[in-house]
């Protein structure tokens, strides 16, 4: 293994984290296998031969800082993020290296952008949030969509999946979020996110296939009303998601994801489908793909290459649309996501000149 390839990933034996250091490995790098849970890492070492095992708590600065030794990089992989970002961002400038994380909670993505975009510009370090399937992906695709352009009107991103087995990892940071906003719904119109108690709305989204057309939940808040907003203008961001796979979530009583290939993926599907607005007229842009947990691994994996070998557009704390060239992000990615431009008409009543995109 050559110099320079040793990317730590906090939480690596979480469901999330499994993905990322098989994914680091297929790419040529050594994943470091970080962790609260000793037990855990010493059973995630015993699958994958070599690797070397460092406990790190995020209540323990000097045992992180003992831990990022010798790594290139980080990869946050451990919610919930309110918890763990800011002691991991906190480390990795410290250690003078890029920070990346695949945080969905837009509590937790908000305080890193408020709290370290100065000390990450000063210390010339990259911070990457949110780059996962929730935030990273969409504000890649709504990037690409302006092509070049840096306002919209509107930006709706649909989030059509199969089914959602949910991970304890996403029920723990769902209630982390829940409580950090005292249980109210958010949403982001007029540039600003606004809190409150109003009943989400539904509506059907014509999803290309496979998917298809299917009734979802409207203001279903994602953490692309922190990234897209992060860096274009752009007053309205409006994410939804199918309403059948919202009712798996919320359901105490979903089981977990069930593996059905050799990646240890799971059969849920997905379809993002992105619309934005500017003026009279909208442009779509669809990304296709299997199992939502698995797809942001080589998403955070491609981050962590493109920083480490200079291919970025920003310094500090960036979303994945401002740090990196989003279409060329989307066409590496493309053994695993799939990209299309609908064909099926728009949905109308999304915003307050709803005619404009029929």
């Amino acid at each position: 293994m050559a110099p320079g390839r040793e990317v730590a990933v906090f939480g690596a034996y979480g469901h999330t984290g499994r993905f990322v250091v098989a994914e680091l490995g297929e790419r040529g790098y050594m994943p470091l296998l970080l962790g609260r849970d000793r037990d855990k890492l010493l059973a995630l070492a015993r699958t994958r031969p070599g690797l070397v095992t460092r406990r790190a708590s995020i209540d323990e600065p000097t045992s992180l800082d003992r831990a990022l030794r010798g790594a290139t990089a980080v990869i946050n992989c451990a919610g919930p993020f309110a918890s763990t970002a800011a002691a991991l961002v906190t480390a990795a400038l410290r250690a003078g290296i890029p920070y990346v994380d695949v945080a969905a909670e837009i509590e937790a993505n908000l305080d890193t952008f408020r709290h370290f975009a100065a000390p990450a510009r000063a210390a010339g370090v990259a911070v990457v949030p949110a780059m996962a399937f929730f935030g990273g992906l969409g504000d890649l695709l709504v990037t690409t969509v302006l092509d070049g352009a840096a306002a919209a009107d509107e930006v709706h991103v649909a989030y059509g999946l199969s089914s959602w087995r949910p991970t304890p990892g996403t029920r723990a940071a769902g209630a982390v979020s829940a409580r950090r906003r005292g249980h109210r719904r958010v949403r982001y119109t007029g540039g600003q996110l606004e809190y409150h108690d109003d009943a989400l709305p539904t509506l059907e989204w014509p999803f290309p296939a496979p998917l298809g057309p299917r009734r979802v939940i409207g203001e279903f808040t994602m953490a692309d009303v922190v990234t897209v907003p992060s860096h274009l203008a752009v007053p309205r961001v409006c994410t939804y998601l199918t309403a059948a796979a919202a009712a798996e979530l919320s359901a105490p009583d979903t089981p977990v994801p069930t593996a059905v290939d050799e990646r240890g993926r799971s059969a849920q599907t997905f379809v993002v489908d992105v619309l934005v607005r500017a003026g009279g007229t909208h442009r779509r842009l669809a990304a296709t793909g299997q199992d939502i947990y698995a797809i942001s691994a080589p998403l955070a994996v491609e981050a962590v290459d493109r920083i480490l070998t200079g291919r970025t557009r920003a310094v500090g704390v960036a979303s994945a649309g401002a740090m990196f060239d989003a279409p060329d992000v989307l066409a590496a990615l493309s053994p695993c996501l799939s990209l299309r431009v609908p064909s099926e008409p728009a949905p109308v009543g999304l915003g307050p000149e709803p005619s404009h995109l029929r």
